[in-house]
């Protein structure tokens, strides 16, 4: 049985199995403090315009849909996306800059 410490997921990048997408690293971790197991992993939503309106939704990926925890990469069967993209607007910042 290997062992891994909070600390080590931490460093880990979270992998969508089904598609390959890269979802990001983890942040967080929930646990169940009635029997001490790890319920989910955590990772928060990117930043929306430099971190001036916010942040996107976090992400939160249940134990159950963790395939693998390997060396580097923690694999998922974690089908959502979190919106990474800005809604479609009529009037946009960035449009200005392409």
């Amino acid at each position: 049985m290997d062992c891994c410490r909070v600390t080590d997921l931490r460093h880990k990048e979270v992998i969508n199995s089904t598609n390959g997408c890269r979802i990001g690293f983890v942040d967080d971790v929930e646990v169940n403090t009635d029997n001490a197991r790890l319920v989910a992993i955590i990772i928060y939503g990117r930043p929306k315009l430099f971190g001036f309106l916010g942040r996107y939704d976090d992400m939160v990926i249940k134990w159950e849909n963790i395939s693998l925890i390997g060396e580097d990469t923690i694999l998922v069967t974690h089908c959502s996306v979190p919106h990474h993209k800005p809604k479609h607007a009529k009037f946009s910042l960035l449009s200005f800059f392409r």
